[in-house]
């Protein structure tokens, strides 16, 4: 690719004043110039900067055979490889056309190739030459000195033109030659902005444009995982339309960000690329530098970097300007190590180096620069001629190219011909369809060659090129992009070289493993405004830099959703270890072998080993008066509800499921309520039978052992009646109660598999055997006045004091804990436990206080296991009211008890007190 010049000074003009400076041209051309063009033209002057090949069809060259000029002059040096290379490979091309009996034969080409100094306004004057023929010209006023007509010269008739190199060039003479509709091909103009059809519809090209090289730099730096980067552009068509498209692409795309875009100026004042390189700095995480600027400016920019001891820090992209030129690098190959480049894909033509070894100043005379590159190869003067000033040797004229001087073959040779080539094909195609059969130009395409015609026939050719490629064009004219990408490394002998690393062909192809970096390091360089974010955590992008980030945490139940957001787990989730997913938070229950269950259970088990020693001993004794003084059929009753109470403990702890958790709403508060039911009975039993004696000597009702199960079985039915009417309103299931233990450190978080039985629930199931138990309490409270030796009202009334002690101590434990604010998995086991102990020891209380005496009799002291004598009811009365004044000791009542007989058709003793 050429850097592009357009100067300020000389801004593009509109087609219309083109046109209008190409007509003035062309009338005052021979009026300056009347006399006859010498045959010879080599002497001609009007030939003497131009090359002028004949031909049956003239193709016109635009090549930058000479520097832009300073102080005024149009031209500078010459150059010798991008001016004097291409040029001769046009005329190469063109002789190897010629000799080509396959493609146009029986026709010459011919060529009429200018200098455009390498400068846009001087390309333009140049290229009005091509357009003299198409412009009718009326002598009829003009008169020579002697009064003579004038004698024109019909200039040759331009079909199509090869050129220019540099964009700037190509736009300018392209609004020429669309004028004329005269086709060009250009072998080196990269510009993007030529790709616009409506505007360059004349103009093709055998390079890629530079959006297809912008493309392949984007995915470079898209594969180097870069997404902060500064662009750097000489300022002129070439580095500015590079620069935009690529950051155009980078709009498209998303994902690389331009931390900065620079321009160097055309004329730079001293310190100027000191103060890019601190500009550059400001932003030092954007290390790579993508680059379109011309040899020169990469050379300084280099320089300036070195000079600021920045060796090492930027990573240049460099466009198709660096390449793999040695002379942007040479004196510092360090600060340039690393250097990414990119190519046109081209190969060497080896057919042109044999014919430009070749060239002599005896067979090359058509050439009018080969002798001022003849002294400038050489280092050389032609005899006193010679343009070349100063006591140098005199050329010989033996000198051969290669041999007595360095030849490297300039890097567009291969595109000039294949644009000659393309040129020749599509001329080739138009002459088989306008004069199939004819030997020669048919009139069709002698008098007049459409350049409509022949752009559609040149868009359409497709041929495999000097270096083996495929040469086509599409829609707007444009080749297709091919690249090699090349890595200024430094090897181990301390030589730098460039080595390929990769290509594209509308896609990256890139040998990550075989580049090299500066540090030796062989992970890739980081050129990123923010490092990523890691597992878990989300991008809080900056404001208008969406390249730049902060990372936040995902907190809490929140996940990494996207790279962006956190979103909250669901319910019964939790988040991962590394906070990009959630999994299903452990469930736990109360184990049997936590301290918590251990515990209670041990106690529970001891309460059941115990009660069944009673139960056991009652049912063997059960004949005995001390039992049958106890009121038999009561005891099992309340015996079995102390049994219950003991086993609930295991319901408790068990693995919740729908079958535990029916049992669980059914003997929670059935064990309590078959214990205090039967207390209550016998409390109010001896409080009625003490009233009542009061008032008369007539028993009270209902005070049998029958009329006694039956009130006993009716208060039971109460509870169950309320369970099954649970059961039917809400049928029992297990829950994981995840709520209650979402602790604000996830990690331990658990979800607590239970029942789904709520507190008030849980109170409504053991208020019912809490009121029987108030209400028993309150029975224990008003017999207490009951001689001792008459009752066992006095046991009663401790044991239900102790239990309202007990329950008291339960309910701010229970319900505290169940109120806390931060309810962890040890504050649901301390419910389930102190439920359980709760009652455990009700029963332990009842069991220790009404039973253990009596057992304790039967089986240590026999002897006072026997019957007492009857009393009447009448006597108890009595001995109730004058309780104060008996003194009878307690060793006569061994039993502690008064038994009497209200009937004597009763066939049992029974205990009316009791």
């Amino acid at each position: 690719m050429e850097p592009l010049w357009r100067p300020a000074s000389h801004p593009q003009p509109p087609p219309f004043v083109l046109l209008l400076v190409a007509t003035t041209y062309v009338w005052l051309l021979p009026v300056a110039s009347p006399q006859r063009i010498p045959t010879d033209p080599q002497a001609a002057p009007e030939y003497a900067h131009s090359i002028r090949l004949d031909g049956d069809i003239i193709l016109g060259g635009l090549f930058p055979v000479h520097s832009r000029g300073d102080r005024g002059t149009p031209c500078g040096e010459l150059k010798k490889e991008k001016g004097i290379h291409r040029l001769e490979a046009m005329m190469f091309a063109i002789d190897l056309i010629n000799k080509d009996p396959e493609l146009l034969p029986n026709i010459t080409l011919g060529a009429r190739i200018l200098d455009t100094c390498s400068r846009d306004t001087y390309a333009l004057e140049q290229s009005l030459t091509f357009v003299q023929a198409l412009i009718e010209r009326d002598g009829s006023d003009v008169r020579c000195a002697n009064g003579d007509p004038p004698i024109f010269t019909k200039p040759d008739k331009i079909v199509g033109v090869i050129g220019a190199a540099a964009s700037s060039v190509s736009i300018m003479v392209a609004n020429i030659l669309r004028l004329f509709k005269i086709p060009q091909i250009s072998y080196a103009s990269t510009a993007p902005e030529l790709s616009d059809n409506t505007r360059y519809d004349f103009f093709s090209r055998v390079v890629p444009p530079d959006s297809y090289q912008a493309q392949a730099m984007m995915d470079i730096v898209t594969a180097m995982e870069w997404n902060y980067v500064s662009t750097l552009a000489s300022e002129g068509n070439y580095g500015e339309s590079g620069v935009e498209a690529f950051i155009q692409i980078s709009r498209e795309t998303g994902g690389v960000c331009i931390a900065q875009s620079l321009k160097i100026p055309r004329e730079p004042r001293p310190g100027e690329f000191d103060k890019i390189i601190r500009r550059l700095l400001e932003t030092s995480n954007a290390r790579a530098i993508i680059m379109f600027a011309n040899e020169d400016d990469i050379r300084r920019v280099l320089d300036a970097a070195k000079r600021n001891n920045q060796t090492g820090h930027f990573l240049w992209v460099g466009s198709d300007s660096w390449g793999s030129k040695i002379s942007p690098v040479i004196g510092q190959e360090r600060v340039a190590e690393g250097a990414i480049t990119i190519l046109p894909k081209r190969a060497s033509v080896d057919a042109f180096d044999r014919y430009f070894r070749s060239r002599s100043l005896s067979n090359n005379r058509r050439n009018v620069w080969f002798a001022e590159f003849w002294e400038e190869n050489f280092n050389c003067k032609l005899g006193m001629h010679g343009k070349r000033p100063g006591s140098l040797k005199k050329c010989t004229g033996l000198e051969k190219v290669g041999r007595d001087s360095s030849y490297e073959q300039e890097g567009k040779v291969q595109f000039v011909m294949d644009a000659v080539y393309a040129m020749a094909h599509a001329l080739h195609r138009m002459h088989r369809e306008l004069c199939y059969g004819y030997p020669g130009l048919c009139p069709r395409m002698a008098n007049n060659i459409d350049g409509k015609e022949l752009l559609g026939h040149i868009r359409a050719v497709s041929f495999n090129g000097s270096a083996g490629t495929p040469v086509v064009f599409n829609e707007n004219g444009d080749a297709p992009g091919r690249y090699d990408i090349f890595q200024y490394q430094i090897t181990n002998r301390s030589t730098a070289e460039y080595r390929v690393i990769g290509s594209w062909t509308n896609k990256l192809h890139l040998k990550v493993e075989a580049m090299r970096w500066r540090t030796g390091d062989p992970s890739l360089p980081a050129s990123v405004c923010s490092i990523p974010c890691r597992a878990g955590e989300r991008k809080k992008v900056v404001k208008g830099v969406p390249c730049c980030w902060h990372c936040e945490r995902c907190e809490g139940y929140h996940y990494q959703a996207s790279e962006f957001t956190c979103e909250l787990c669901p319910y019964e989730m939790r988040p991962d270890v590394n906070r990009t997913g959630c999994v299903p938070i452990p469930i736990i229950k109360l184990e049997w072998h936590s301290p918590w269950a251990i515990v209670p259970v041990f106690i529970s088990m001891l309460g059941i080993i115990a009660t069944s020693f009673v139960i056991v001993t009652f049912v063997r004794y059960n004949d005995t008066p001390i039992v049958r003084a106890s009121g038999r059929e009561m005891s099992y009753v309340l015996l079995t509800g102390i049994f219950l109470c003991y086993a609930i403990t295991f319901l408790m702890i068990a693995t919740p499921d729908v079958g535990v958790c029916s049992f669980r709403r059914i003997f929670l508060g059935l064990g309590m309520c078959f214990s205090y039911a039967a207390l209550l009975t016998k409390t109010n039993r001896i409080h009625r039978i003490f009233e009542q004696g009061k008032k008369s000597v007539t028993a009270p009702r209902f005070i049998s052992p029958a009329s006694q199960l039956v009130i006993t079985f009716s208060l039971i039915s109460v509870q169950l009646l309320g369970v099954f009417v649970w059961f039917a309103v809400d049928p029992p299931h297990t829950v994981v109660d995840y709520g209650e233990q979402r602790t604000q450190d996830p990690t331990s978080a658990r979800g607590v598999l239970k029942c789904d039985i709520s507190d008030l629930s849980l109170i409504c199931s053991l208020g019912y055997s809490i009121l029987l138990m108030v209400t028993c309490t309150v029975y224990a409270i008003k017999t207490r006045g009951v001689p001792e030796t008459f009752n066992e009202a006095k046991p009663i009334g401790f044991t239900m004091y102790t239990t309202c002690i007990i329950w008291l101590a339960f309910i701010p434990i229970f319900f505290g804990t169940s109120q806390s604010a931060e309810r962890s998995t040890e504050s649901m086991y301390i419910q389930t436990t102190t439920l359980t102990i709760s009652l455990s020891l009700s029963a332990s209380v009842s069991l220790g206080m009404l039973y253990m005496p009596k057992v304790y009799i039967i089986l240590f002291h026999p002897e006072q296991n026997v019957p007492k004598r009857k009393r009447s009811f009448k006597a108890i009365v009595t001995a109730a009211t004058m309780s104060g004044k008996l003194t009878q000791k307690g060793g006569d009542r061994p039993n502690g008890e008064v038994k009497t007989e209200l009937c004597e058709s009763m066939e049992t003793n029974s205990d009316f007190i009791n």
